[in-house]
């Protein structure tokens, strides 16, 4: 079955119109609908030189039906149409592929698909899916996270407003900022490692989970089964180089519950560099800017704008990356050795998943190796409150020469009278009763300088570096 002729545009393809976070970046080629039939094509070929390796099928079939799993020689869309009548896309897949089969070697077309079932053919596609595309987000978590060092490091000192529930809250530094996006990316490419170390299964269950139509072909080959269950579900795992499970999972669906967990907590964490990047970005605080390209954010309506796009992007999938992963995850409870519903829910929310994720992460190793940190803007900011930002330290520093309460109660006078007069704060304090004799204009200034209040921060992003 060849694909025919597609013109310069076709209805029925999804581009990513709606979905710029993904689109044109690798992931999007390692998941798309090719991707998915190249993979249960590899999934097919891996069982017939699994079977031939333990001599219940010919040699020479297994290289035929390897040699002609080739997904460009199957039309996708044919398939995709044919499954309406049978909830699956393996039923017309085998159909097919037997037929590409048959075209180069007629004796080998009975040995596809042999005693195997669709569930097994497509989780093993989806794990196959799943080991490429998240090994391709982890290239691109590594190099967010490598640029994310070298900026907390030029940075481990640079003073900024440390701001709590939106408002400026104690200095803090822009280094410490870039090691914690950092450490957050850290934890997801753990969780993702985790599961490649581990390793993503084949399945293998045959109908309903007992392999019964493998071992009967083993049977009629053998006469003798002995330990053929073992050594088949290992030839599998070797072939595709995935792992071998415990038991079929057909409906004990542990492997896409882990890979739910771990891709959300991937996609929040880079969302919360995304929204923090968003923040900074702000007019009214201008402290970051993002990496500069020829119309990049560019506003259809007003010239003068130049929009976070690449935080928005990274946001866009942190907002739906946890739904579709809760929907994921949703699918454990399924029914009876086969479920009639929450298996086929899974395989696009998988792939949204892998999808969305791995668009992020390109867009933030993207947005890590070009981000701008603005110092001149982050000091400018420090200084909006006249040196209340570190009111904190006066208090303590008062506490042990005037009494906490006195202290306490100075303070508030002083800031009200900052605000008011919009005199700075070590200004007002040389002024007051309380510290005359106690502590000069010049000491006064050095305590109210931010610069000089970022408690650890500076050791903070060393060991976070370390790390």
């Amino acid at each position: 079955m060849t694909a025919p002729p597609r013109g310069p545009f076709d209805p029925c393809l999804d581009v990513g119109l709606l979905s710029p976070v993904r689109a044109g970046t690798p992931i999007e080629a390692a998941v798309c609908d090719q991707a998915w039939l190249q993979a249960m094509l590899d999934a097919e070929a891996a069982l017939a030189r699994a079977q031939a390796r333990l001599g219940t099928l010919p040699g020479p079939a297994a290289v035929a039906i390897t040699k002609a799993a080739e997904a460009d020689r199957i039309d996708p869309r044919r398939i995709a149409l044919a499954a309406r009548d049978t909830a699956n896309p393996v039923v017309r897949l085998v159909r097919a592929f037997t037929e590409v089969v048959a075209s180069d070697a007629p004796d080998a077309a009975e040995y596809v698909h042999r005693g195997s079932t669709s569930q097994d053919i497509l989780d093993t596609a989806a794990m196959l899916i799943a080991d490429r595309a998240v090994r391709l987000i982890r290239q691109d978590l590594a190099r967010a996270a490598e640029a994310l060092a070298d900026l907390a490091a030029r940075n481990r000192d640079t003073v900024m407003a440390g701001r709590t529930l939106a408002l400026q809250a104690v200095p803090t530094t822009f280094g410490l900022k870039a090691a914690g996006w950092r450490q957050l990316i850290l934890d997801a490419d753990l969780r993702l490692g985790r599961l490649l170390d581990s390793g993503l299964p084949v399945a293998l269950g045959g109908a309903a989970g007992t392999l019964a139509g493998y071992l009967e072909y083993a049977q009629t080959a053998e006469g003798d089964l002995g330990g053929y269950v073992d050594a088949f579900v290992d030839a599998f795992a070797e072939e595709t180089g995935l792992a071998r499970p415990v038991l079929p999972w057909h409906t004990l669906r542990t492997p896409m519950a882990d890979l739910a967990a771990a891709l959300a907590f991937t996609a929040g964490a880079l969302g919360k560099m995304a929204i923090d990047v968003q923040t900074l970005a702000r007019t009214e605080i201008a402290e970051v800017t993002e990496p500069t390209g020829a119309g990049r954010g560019r506003s259809s309506a007003m010239p003068h704008k130049r929009n976070p796009v690449l935080s928005t992007l990274m946001r866009s999938a942190a907002m739906q990356v946890p739904a579709l992963s809760t929907a994921l995850t949703q699918c454990l409870a399924s029914e009876d050795e086969r479920s009639g519903g929450a298996w086929h829910a899974e395989w696009l929310l998988l792939r949204e998943c892998l999808r969305l994720t791995g668009g992020a992460a390109h867009t933030a190793a993207e947005l890590a190796e070009g981000l701008q940190a603005r110092a001149h803007r982050m000091r400018s900011n420090l200084d909006l409150t006249g040196g209340q930002v570190v009111s904190e330290r006066i208090v303590a520093v008062l506490a042990p020469v005037i009494g906490t309460a006195a202290a306490k109660r100075l303070l508030a006078r002083a800031t009200e009278a900052t605000e008011r007069t919009g005199r700075r704060l070590s200004e007002v304090l040389a002024e007051s009763a309380e510290l005359d004799g106690r502590l000069d204009a010049d000491e006064l200034t050095e305590l109210c300088d931010p610069a000089n209040y970022t408690g650890a921060a500076g050791k903070l992003v060393d060991r976070a570096l370390k790390s």
